[in-house]
């Protein structure tokens, strides 16, 4: 009896447990939002008089560091970075000094947003740990806004840098030296602020820092700078515009590219170079086009097997004669092929491109003819810096094409002609475009460049413009469009960078504040007050 009373009760337990568990459901609690919290750090905080090797930095949970390589921001820089410790999720943080601290001097270390808690990835947002090597901490700052000086959108990691402006300074400092104070923009701000600086007199430096040395490259680099020295303490914000200067002319190197074509590496601009090829003392001919998507020219020659020659190459200041022994390779030959596929755009010329240079062109082997077969007039133009031949004709919509070349049309620089060509492309209807009427208001000078650009910058129609202030963009594929004026100061008809040694800056670039939105078959017009300042 005792046993059948005691096996009631134990079912009973049982049930009653089994009921409660199904009571609720356990989960994973609210999830974290918060950022870590410094709860002390060894020496404190804005410690004067510091003489520490080693910093400690305690947290009230676990923290890692993510790309603290690119977001730690020493200022004054140290010529040896730090090593932060550990590299595994901890709740301390310990950064070893390996460098020697000027004296007299306040450092600040911006983590920016590198310290995250090791769950959530939660960001400690610019946290700075600052001390004095003296018996005080610098307290001023200044205000700097980073823009690019040609693009709407600017680079992100862009150092701002002060040079001390004493009776040591010069503009050369830059190329050798590591600034005295220095901030970054990281992967968002725009605006920022050097702190903890010193009463003083600066040089005021952006730098889009390529190789992450606190020193100017040319070659790599975006720099920008204000003219005038600035003075701290200053209430302005001081706007800089980065660049990337045009290096002066140098061919770095010659190589055979094929048994035809030799290719010239260079830096800065190839434009109105003159090259001269010689086998001893004879003049070989030859003709020059640009490499695409590379600081090369490819130079055509006559084919010489198992020679050396001599290539001459000067512009401005820049003279070197270069040599290049010929090896037994394949020649390139003529191939002529369209540009555009199917479709030719409005607003663009009907081309051909071609793979060796072409020498000259026979348009009464040509021809141009609509859906109709009636003969279309039409005129040609050779780039031979692209390889290039346009035909210019009057388009009419909806309108089938085909372009003919019988053989001989074409010859190219080695005198090899085109077998026979036969080309077929279409336009569209002019209502599947859009017209743009732009009228500007307070243009401060005279030429401008006015350009629309994609969101990303590339160019879908400019015009030029020394007195207009009503300009027209015809036949423009729909699609959503920026739009800018640049004062073309030189009159050179393109847009031109700054120079920091000439301490000249870039050509002025304004940009309308919203987009142009445009449909098929609309006439926009759009008005763009430049301000007249």
């Amino acid at each position: 009896m005792r046993k059948s009373v005691l096996k009631y009760i134990l079912v009973l337990l049982a049930i009653a447990t089994v009921g409660c568990a199904k009571r609720g459901t356990i989960t994973g609690g609210t999830k974290d939002t918060l950022a870590p919290v410094l709860l002390n750090s060894f020496p404190k905080n804005f410690t004067t008089d510091f003489k520490a090797k080693e910093i400690k930095l305690t947290f009230n949970e676990y923290v890692k560091l993510k790309n603290a390589n690119k977001q730690l921001i020493i200022s004054p820089p140290l010529k040896r970075l730090p090593e932060i410790l550990p590299y595994t999720a901890s709740k301390v943080v310990t950064i070893k000094i390996n460098d020697t601290l000027l004296e007299n001097t306040t450092y600040s270390m911006n983590f920016g947003n590198s310290i995250e808690d090791n769950n959530e990835g939660n960001a400690l947002q610019q946290f700075k740990y600052v001390f004095s090597t003296g018996s005080y901490i610098d307290s001023l700052k200044l205000n700097v806004q980073m823009k690019d000086a040609l693009e709407k959108k600017s680079d992100n990691f862009v150092s701002i840098m002060l040079y001390e402006v004493n009776d040591k300074y010069t503009d050369s400092v830059i190329y050798k030296e590591a600034p005295r104070y220095i901030t970054n923009t990281l992967d968002s701000l725009n605006i920022v602020k050097l702190e903890n600086l010193k009463a003083g007199k600066y040089k005021l430096i952006a730098l889009k820092d390529v190789n992450g040395n606190n020193k100017y490259d040319p070659k790599t680099d975006k720099i920008g700078f204000m003219k005038e020295y600035v003075s701290v303490p200053n209430d302005t914000l001081y706007q800089v515009e980065l660049f990337k200067e045009e290096l002066p002319f140098k061919a770095i190197n010659v190589s055979q590219v094929s048994g035809s074509k030799m290719s010239l590496g260079y830096e800065g601009n190839p434009k109105d170079i003159k090259i001269a090829v010689r086998k001893g003392i004879e003049n070989i001919p030859y003709a020059i086009s640009k490499l695409d998507k590379k600081d090369s020219i490819n130079i055509w020659f006559k084919g010489i097997k198992g020679d050396s020659l001599a290539i001459d190459v000067s512009k401005n200041k820049f003279n070197k004669t270069f040599s290049l022994t010929l090896k037994d390779q394949k020649r390139d030959s003529l191939n002529i092929a369209s540009k555009q596929k199917s479709i030719l755009p409005f607003r663009e010329r009907y081309t051909l491109t071609s793979v060796t240079p072409i020498a000259t062109t026979d348009v009464t082997k040509m021809r141009l003819i609509n859906k109709d077969s009636t003969d279309v007039k039409f005129t040609t133009e050779y780039d031979s810096f692209n390889k290039e031949l346009y035909f210019d004709f009057e388009k009419q919509p909806l309108e089938k094409y085909t372009l003919s070349v019988l053989p001989g049309g074409i010859t190219d620089f080695y005198d090899k002609v085109n077998d026979s060509l036969s080309f077929k492309f279409t336009t569209g209807n002019t209502s599947d475009y859009a017209n743009v009427r732009i009228k500007l208001a307070n243009v401060k000078r005279f030429p401008i460049i006015l350009e629309l650009t994609t969101d990303d910058g590339k160019v879908i129609a400019t015009a030029y413009s020394e007195k207009e202030t009503e300009i027209n963009f015809d036949l423009i594929e729909p699609k959503s469009s920026t739009l800018r004026v640049i004062y073309d100061d030189n009159k050179n008809k393109i847009w031109d960078a700054g120079n920091f040694l000439e301490q000249r800056q870039s050509e002025e670039v304004i940009y309308l504040g919203e987009k142009i939105i445009v449909n098929p078959n609309w006439d926009v017009e759009q008005s763009f007050d430049l301000g007249g300042k």
